[in-house]
């Protein structure tokens, strides 16, 4: 996502551009649509916080960049009261899991000390059947190997339509990087 003239931040003068306490409803780049009020600012990154109202507030962090509408509500008296605000450790804990987990597998998908070719037949080989990376080996539907360097006559084991298969891809793949000269 580029935020690049999606802003409408700047709009906004400087000395009242989110002041702690304004209650605006946002929309930003993302097609995300709340309501908060500002609990703090910071116009280095250009950073602001404010929980989202309802039964409970959770704090939301927003790059001002990012937002595409702002429509000023209103002013809080006081929006730093302890009491009303939490943060949801619950939901925090959450989405950290699940960010570990996608780093995780996507960094199973890298080929360690392979090249870059090997690594966009691995690629391919992924848009259409399990794989793995086996040292150098590129291990598809755990039963049939494809052997450095990758060519339809370097793929062993598995049943017969299974590498195959593994070979039709592999020449197709093999077509598209000379095409592209990658």
């Amino acid at each position: 996502m580029d935020p690049a003239g999606a802003s409408v931040a700047n709009d906004i003068g400087e000395g009242e551009k989110f002041a702690v306490g304004n209650i605006y409803s946002v929309k930003v780049i993302t097609g995300d649509e709340f309501r908060g009020i500002v609990m703090a600012y910071d116009p280095i990154p250009n950073f602001g916080s404010k929980p989202r109202p309802g039964h409970s507030k959770n704090t939301r962090m927003v790059n001002a960049n990012f937002i595409t509408g702002l429509s000023f509500l209103g002013k809080t008296e006081d929006p730093l009261v302890v009491d009303n605000c939490w943060v949801n450790l619950d939901g925090l804990r959450a989405k950290e899991a699940l960010a570990i987990r996608q780093a995780e597998a996507e960094a199973e998908r890298l080929g360690v000390g392979v090249t870059a070719e090997a690594q966009s037949i691995f690629d391919a080989l992924s848009k259409t059947m399990p794989v793995q990376w086996e040292n150098s080996d590129i291990l598809v539907m755990k039963d049939v190997r494809v052997r450095s360097p990758y060519l339809s006559d370097c793929v062993f084991g598995g049943t017969d339509v299974a590498n195959n298969r593994v070979k039709k891809v592999l020449e197709l793949e093999r077509r598209r990087l000379q095409l592209f000269g990658t």
